[in-house]
């Protein structure tokens, strides 16, 4: 999630481990970021492995090729991991790839850029996305959506209590002027909060949300993982580190419902050895930071991993 320059992404080496990387694997990070996974990932690999790193953000996707220049094994792709499958077959590797990694939610030097209008806590322009190239800003949905869906979207991904307030505050001031910075949005939201939580600012859920929203966020973590699965191969592991409750329990349905396998009606008489067993296997239980990592880095918080792995 975070860039090595900064500090080694959350769950570091348990993802790693979890990937089960071998000299000459193929791997696929579909969340590059600042390069932390990729670098370890390819500390690992011998001249036979390969890498295949995505990122929707065209800086990490810069960032990557200055940092990794020259290491052939690495080949850095400009999009969502939405689309795993497309990037898989246009290397030659779909349903040959040892293991894919995910790393959900926005990164550190996304969070700590003040111009990419992620962070509340500072001044910027009200962006959001995850990649400036193409989709709406947050400031361009928020000047056009109606005042029902800015309500529902604070809701459903943000779960916040008071999405219906801020909605309407949201909607009258615009009628005055539009929101343009971060800190606008943070000090309407502020002021639209009837009760203040005295361990988090009023604007964060409501953040979180609209960012969740413009990336279509949840939308490309349930096609990515659909995709995930197509281009593993027997025996490939799938990684997963999420930061939200919603990601997680999308995560933890698609693993639990991709290893049951099929599930015939009460009553008929088959018996479990005839039925078709899942595509997946889990491996091991949830993992989530110790104490001490915790302790470096309070963002690691509400991390949580889990693995799967294909069967044949």
């Amino acid at each position: 999630m975070n860039g090595l320059h900064l500090h080694k992404p959350v769950l570091f080496e348990e993802a790693i481990d979890a990937m089960n990387i071998r000299p000459d694997s193929c791997c696929m990070d579909g969340t590059f970021g600042r390069g932390g996974h990729s670098g370890a990932i390819l500390e690992r690999l011998g001249e036979g492995g390969c890498l295949i790193a995505l990122d929707k953000d065209e800086a990490a996707i810069a960032h990557g090729r200055k940092r990794f220049a020259g290491d052939d094994r690495l080949r850095l792709e400009h999009c969502s991991f939405a689309d795993l499958k497309k990037v898989a077959e246009k290397h030659g590797v779909a349903g040959r790839v040892d293991a894919v990694l995910l790393d959900l939610g926005v990164s550190s030097p996304q969070l700590d850029d003040a111009e990419r209008g992620f962070s509340f806590q500072q001044e910027g322009p009200l962006d959001m996305r995850m990649d400036r190239s193409s989709g709406q800003s947050a400031a361009q949905w928020l000047a056009t959506a109606e005042e029902q869906e800015i309500a529902r979207v604070l809701w459903e991904f943000g779960e916040e209590r008071f999405s219906r307030r801020i909605a309407r505050a949201i909607v009258a001031h615009r009628r005055e002027e539009p929101l343009r910075t971060t800190t606008q949005l943070a000090r309407l939201i502020q002021r639209a909060s009837p009760v203040k939580d005295r361990h988090k600012h009023p604007a964060t859920r409501s953040f979180q949300a609209i960012r969740i929203h413009v990336n279509r966020e949840l939308d490309d973590l349930r096609e990515g993982l659909r995709q995930a699965v197509d281009v593993l191969a027997t025996g490939g592991r799938l990684v997963v580190i999420s930061f939200h409750s919603l990601e997680d329990r999308m995560v933890k349905r698609f693993m639990r419902e991709q290893s049951r396998g099929e599930v015939m009606p009460r009553g008929v008489p088959v018996r479990d050895a005839s039925l078709k067993p899942g595509v997946l296997k889990l491996v091991g239980k949830a993992v989530r930071p110790g104490r001490r990592e915790l302790e470096e880095n309070p963002r690691a918080r509400s991390a949580i991993m889990r693995v799967a792995e294909k069967r044949p």
